[in-house]
């Protein structure tokens, strides 16, 4: 084959996994850099921090900073130190305040500011630490446009203050009436994060689970108090939307804690944790969980179980403390270890040995409660039985599909929660050859994919888990979401909802929430799903335009261009060019989570909504009736 011949005047381009690549580039001494500190967690805040974000999502940096102070306030207290952690955040600005050692005095400007500083190393020190490697607190300090860091120790008080990692001053030590302890003021750095705002529900909920893990640590958030006497046993029961089929067993000792039960909702729920850290993607420990329970469950009743049948609609909770624990990154939301520590057994191991004893030990003297679980695993073995036969025909049908339509058209990397560039990986889910052509036309083809609709989808309210795979539509976005056995092989890390902004859209959008919380409200749960914010209104004269996401936005736009702007209302995804909608799902873009309150429960919401037409549904809707003028389009 003849190939074409190129001058130095073309640019040759070539496409990794992660995009273009421009072949021409001078690679050279002068492109070779070394970074400071700053610079280095500045320019790769991922490494450090996992994503930037606004916010709006759990495991947006702004509360991977808060954390990474806090874990060194509750390294204290595991080591004996300081019963209470006082946390204030003032619109922007956060402090925290532990009543531990507090830093040694000569070393609080080397803690915040040297890499790879700290007193972990020493495991006299810090035996069963969560922050190993002297980074955490540097990356808050660097990522922030004000630190100060405070140590009271033994009567004097010494300070230090940064900006951008930057020390601005070392305050000399002076004498203190305080107790000894570490207090710490940081603001997030606008310039890397934009607009942001921290949201209770999430501060909350990481602060419980501080103290789940903590039994009588007191932890002050705004003037409220947060304490746990029972561990993870409360847990579950503030996480259990509603009341276990039997009561949550619960077994510790020493460096282990779990505790367990099964619920009538589908898909499986863990909370596991290390050191006090939430392993929200699991690890070495979460698995040897699941394969000793799956163990001694099949010992215990003498029968050799499917596992699905056994995990089906469990609740659980694992807590370990490891040595020297090795995470998958430096946000630490997966577990590498294979060890307890240098001289102790393999986790594995540590685990199957507990749960093997304890948990026979506690089902053979609670006769009720392992009468149900049986009940339980023989009722889920019964419903997989029963739709055996669909789900083989429905895999059948769902690769055929892959390989012969076009309602999945897919990106080039996937999630796999360890490599970055693949956490972004989205996928839109929308209706109507118009609207999925416009996003694919406008889509970044190495991270979003999308996934069209035919038509408004079933309302699977109240049915069971065999209507997945009978109606074709939720048959194919399970096998796009690759979600069957559950989350561990998710292939997008972020659902997005992408419907018009009218009545159809509306109903088709609950309908898909329904799906998602009636099936996989894990993935709920575990802040995968989003709708698509897209505007409402385009207001333009011949200089600029400006787009709306609501009456408020579209008011203020008109007065900032002046007269006669012309107004355009949106009415569908389809009406928005491809050129226009590349903006909307760029950088920019504006996601709104689906997020499960701890409070909510599920039946009931979905009954409410989605249930029969009920005269208490009726009069929400009446009361809530309003009439808008339609905009004037120009």
């Amino acid at each position: 084959m003849q190939l074409p011949e190129f001058s130095n005047r073309h640019i040759l381009k070539a496409f990794s996994p992660y995009g273009e690549i421009d072949m021409t580039a001078n690679y050279s001494e002068e492109t070779i850099r070394t970074l400071d500190w700053k610079e280095h967690i500045r320019k790769r805040p991922g490494m450090y921090i996992g994503k930037l974000g606004d916010g709006s999502s759990p495991d947006d940096g702004i509360y991977v900073l808060l954390k990474e102070v806090i874990d060194n306030c509750i390294d204290e207290y595991m080591m004996g130190f300081g019963k209470t952690i006082e946390v204030a955040i003032d619109e922007y600005r956060v402090s925290i305040r532990d009543y531990g050692r507090g830093v040694p005095l000569g070393k609080v400007v080397d803690v915040a500011s040297k890499m790879n500083t700290g007193a972990k190393y020493d495991s006299k020190v810090f035996k069963k630490s969560v922050g190993l490697n002297g980074v955490g607190i540097k990356a808050v300090n660097a990522l922030s446009s004000s630190f100060t860091i405070n140590s009271f120790r033994e009567g004097k008080v010494k300070s230090a203050d940064f900006s951008e990692g930057e020390i601005l001053k070392s305050h000399p030590q002076k004498n203190s009436s305080e107790k000894n302890g570490t207090e710490i003021f940081f603001e997030p750095d606008p310039i890397m994060f934009g607009k942001f705002n921290f949201i209770d529900e999430y501060i909350e909920a990481m602060l419980r689970n501080y103290t789940y893990l903590n039994t009588g640590l007191t932890i002050v958030y705004n003037g409220q108090k947060f304490i746990s006497k029972n561990g993870l046993l409360d847990l579950l029961q503030e996480n259990m939307s509603g009341e276990g089929l039997y009561p949550i067993i619960h077994l510790k000792n020493g460096d282990i804690e779990v505790a367990i039960t099964h619920g009538n909702q589908y898909g499986e729920e863990y909370f596991s944790f290390v050191n006090g850290q939430h392993t929200i993607q699991g690890g070495t420990h979460q698995i040897a969980y699941k394969e000793a329970l799956i163990k001694t469950i099949r010992d215990f009743y003498k029968k050799d179980f499917d596992a699905s049948d056994i995990r089906s609609s469990i609740i659980a909770a694992i807590s370990i403390k490891v040595e020297e624990p090795i995470f998958e990154s430096q946000t630490k939301t997966k577990l590498g270890s294979k060890d307890i520590g240098p001289k102790g057994p393999s986790v594995r191991n540590f685990i199957m040995n507990f749960l093997t004893t304890k948990l026979d030990d506690y089902l053979h003297k609670h006769g009720e409660s392992a009468h149900i679980l049986l009940k339980k695993i023989q009722e889920s073995e019964k419903e997989r039985k029963a739709i055996s036969g669909i789900k083989k025909l429905a895999r059948e049908r769902a690769k055929k599909a892959n390989l012969h339509n076009k309602k999945l058209r897919d990106c080039r990397v996937h999630y796999n929660g360890k490599d970055e560039r693949k956490n972004e990986s989205t996928l839109f889910i929308t209706e109507g050859d118009s609207a999925s052509g416009s996003i694919t036309k406008s889509r970044n083809v190495v991270s979003q994919a999308v996934f069209s609709l035919r038509g408004k989808p079933l309302n699977s309210f109240g049915l069971t888990k065999k209507v997945v795979y009978e109606n074709e539509e939720f048959n194919l976005l399970q096998a796009a979401l690759n979600i069957e056995d559950g989350l561990d092989g998710l292939r997008y890390k972020n659902v997005v909802v992408a419907t018009d902004a009218d009545v159809d859209g509306m109903h088709i959008r609950l309908l898909l929430l329904t799906f998602f919380l009636q099936f996989f409200p894990n993935l709920v749960r575990n802040g995968h799903l989003y709708i698509l914010q897209t505007p409402l209104f385009r207001v333009r004269n011949k200089k600029e335009t400006i787009y709306c996401y609501s009456q408020e936005e579209k008011t203020d736009a008109i007065e900032t261009l002046g007269r006669n702007p012309e107004i355009t209302r949106f009415k569908g995804l389809g009406e928005i060019s491809p050129d226009e909608f590349k903006h909307f799902i760029g950088p920019d873009i504006r996601l709104q989570p689906v997020r499960l309150k701890k409070d909510d429960d599920l039946k009931d919401i979905l009954t409410f909504y989605m249930g029969k037409n009920t005269p208490e549904r009726q009069e929400f809707i009446i009361n809530r009736l309003r009439v808008e003028e339609d905009p004037v389009e120009v």
